[in-house]
């Protein structure tokens, strides 16, 4: 049971976008869209797709204030995975 959760886990993460995402909200408790857009610069229909299906997988929590919604992680434990990616001399 433990490795299926972290095969889906794994699944759920697996594009450059959505480790990035991942990496900008470690260091960020929460962000916008329109942050994200701009620190990321990708298209904001593209970075909502990826949002809305992280977040439909549980990786992130939405929220919203007025016209924005803002974004963080779920469960902090994610982080590790970046970290271990980034610490990896393998790339």
């Amino acid at each position: 049971m433990k490795m299926e959760k972290a095969a889906y886990t794994l699944r759920a993460i697996s594009h450059e976008t959505r480790l990035c995402i991942i990496s900008l909200l470690s260091r960020q408790e929460e962000m916008s869209v329109s942050q994200m857009v701009e620190s990321l610069h990708c298209e904001q229909s593209l970075l909502s797709h990826h949002l809305t299906d992280m977040r439909a997988k549980g990786i992130l929590n939405a929220r919203k204030e007025g016209k924005s919604c803002y974004y963080s992680l779920r469960n902090k434990q994610i982080v590790q995975i970046i970290h271990c990616i980034e610490s990896c001399n393998c790339f």
